[in-house]
């Protein structure tokens, strides 16, 4: 069981370094530089080569990219191109808006589909399990942008009832404030995150209740909600938990365009912007904590098969 952890780890390790090489690559092989981002910007070429060899953006890639590692292992994830301030600083500002976006919508949107999910699944083939699954197809379907503006104009502009711009409304920040401006972006995102998680937990537990053990359990006389407990969650938990630790970077991406359509401060817009203006040590240390994120969450969700199943420990 410990060698099949550190070979896992090891491998976490080796994919986040392939990614930072991948990044790097595709950002330093684009076109021009980030002084060439604004096409209506007209500066003198010797000012533009004294300011590339000033950030060390005039030598090899190799050295450049060595360079950036050697920083980044001790701690150091340069400055900003854009901002002229330290990255790490820019994404601590930003980070607790996002997670607080992010977390709460992964939580709600699979608390829900796994009571939804279980419920359609006993009720199979019923007008609910029916409903279920047309709502599942359309919440994957609809564009997350078109939702958030039909949200803004009926509920903040029509009817105003939340607001749509920002985190907290200027010289306020209570949380309360808070609450009301994270309604509309926490719909859009729990309206997605629901429709992708209920239908795997739906097809999970329904592969489980088909199963002899499952009719061997009922025969014995034990209730419905002691099967449901006992023999049905713990064995359709494995493909829960992976589709839980899949939908990370889906749940990033939706943070980016919630945050875009809400000007909610976080992450995703200040990628976003950084993108743009081709801020390269920002971009390297988002892509590379998102690769992180998705990584760790992979990593957890091994760990926590060897708990669920006790055949992987036996394996390992």
């Amino acid at each position: 069981m410990i060698f099949q952890l550190v070979r896992r780890f090891t491998q976490t390790l080796l994919v986040l370094f392939g990614v930072s090489v991948a990044t790097f690559l595709t950002m330093h092989w684009a076109p021009g530089h980030p002084l060439q981002a604004n096409p209506e910007l007209r500066l003198d070429p010797t000012a533009v080569e004294r300011w590339l060899q000033l950030r060390n953006l005039d030598q090899p890639l190799p050295a450049q990219y060595l360079s950036w590692l050697s920083r980044m292992l001790r701690g150091d994830f340069g400055q900003s191109l854009l901002y002229n301030r330290p990255v790490i600083e820019l994404i601590r500002e930003r980070l607790p808006s996002t997670l607080l976006l992010t977390v709460t919508a992964f939580l709600i949107g699979l608390f829900l589909a796994l009571v939804v999910g279980i419920y359609v699944a006993k009720k199979q083939n019923s007008w609910v399990d029916r409903m279920v699954q047309v709502y599942s197809l359309a919440g994957i379907s609809v564009p997350g942008y078109w939702l958030g503006i039909v949200l803004i104009i009926c509920f903040a502009y029509r009817f105003p009832l939340f607001s749509a711009v920002g985190m907290r409304t200027p010289g306020d920040g209570s949380l309360p404030d808070i609450l009301q401006h994270m309604v509309l972006p926490l719909i859009v995102m729990v309206f997605h995150n629901f429709a992708y998680y209920v239908r795997h937990v739906r097809s999970a537990v329904l592969n489980v209740l088909n199963l002899d053990f499952v009719r061997a359990a009922k025969a014995r006389g034990l209730t419905d909600k002691q099967v449901m407990l006992w023999h049905v969650l713990p064995n359709s938990a494995i493909p829960i938990v992976t589709i839980a630790a899949l939908s990370l970077p889906v749940l990033f991406t939706g943070a980016m365009m919630a945050e875009q359509v809400f000007a909610w401060p976080g992450i995703g817009r200040f990628i976003v912007t950084s993108t743009m203006a081709r801020d390269y040590p920002v971009i390297m240390t988002v892509n590379l904590y998102t690769a992180a994120l998705v990584a760790i969450a992979n990593f957890l969700a091994d760990v926590l098969y060897l708990f669920i199943d006790p055949r992987l420990r036996v394996k390992a």
